[in-house]
């Protein structure tokens, strides 16, 4: 079932469940981002989410019926009697709609759906250096995480 949304600029963004249908426009939008396709990604993702819905949130956003930005978000049930948490696995708005609060909506949203089912908590990962991503996310009322997480390059040498 869609939902109509507007910002303050007037803009009605539709809120609609994605589909397999839209997957070449995700990852579109998310190349115009990234950089780079990552179609095998989002592939699996959406894949997994229609064939489980109770378990992901899969939101499009569309103005005229076109699709403009998206969230993905697994749903994970707690461990050991830990609350479910929910995972921002991706959260994108095409460039060209950037200010349009299509990303705002959709966080809302999600939000919204997350208190419906009961999940106090979601979570995502940035990277470091997208301080504009950064940014949206402390705007939304993400804060640092208890955890770090630590990488390295297990091909590279290490002396120690």
């Amino acid at each position: 079932m869609a939902s109509t949304k507007s910002d303050g600029n007037n803009i009605a963004v539709t809120l609609r469940p994605l589909t397999a249908d839209d997957l070449e426009a995700v990852v579109a939008i998310d190349k115009e981002i990234a950089g780079r396709p990552r179609e095998a990604f989002f592939a699996r993702r959406m894949d997994a989410a229609l064939k489980d819905p109770g378990g992901f949130i899969y939101l499009g956003a569309c103005i005229d019926g076109e699709l403009k930005g998206f969230a993905l978000v697994r749903l994970l049930t707690g461990e050991f009697g830990e609350s479910s948490v929910g995972l921002l696995d991706a959260l994108s708005v095409d460039p060209s709609c950037k200010s349009a609060g299509i990303g705002r909506t959709l966080m809302a949203n999600v939000e919204d759906i997350l208190r419906h089912k009961n999940i106090a908590e979601l979570q995502t990962e940035a990277t470091w250096t997208n301080s504009e991503m950064l940014a949206f996310f402390a705007k939304a009322g993400f804060e640092r995480a208890a955890q770090t997480i630590l990488t390295r390059d297990v091909a590279a040498d290490l002396e120690w």
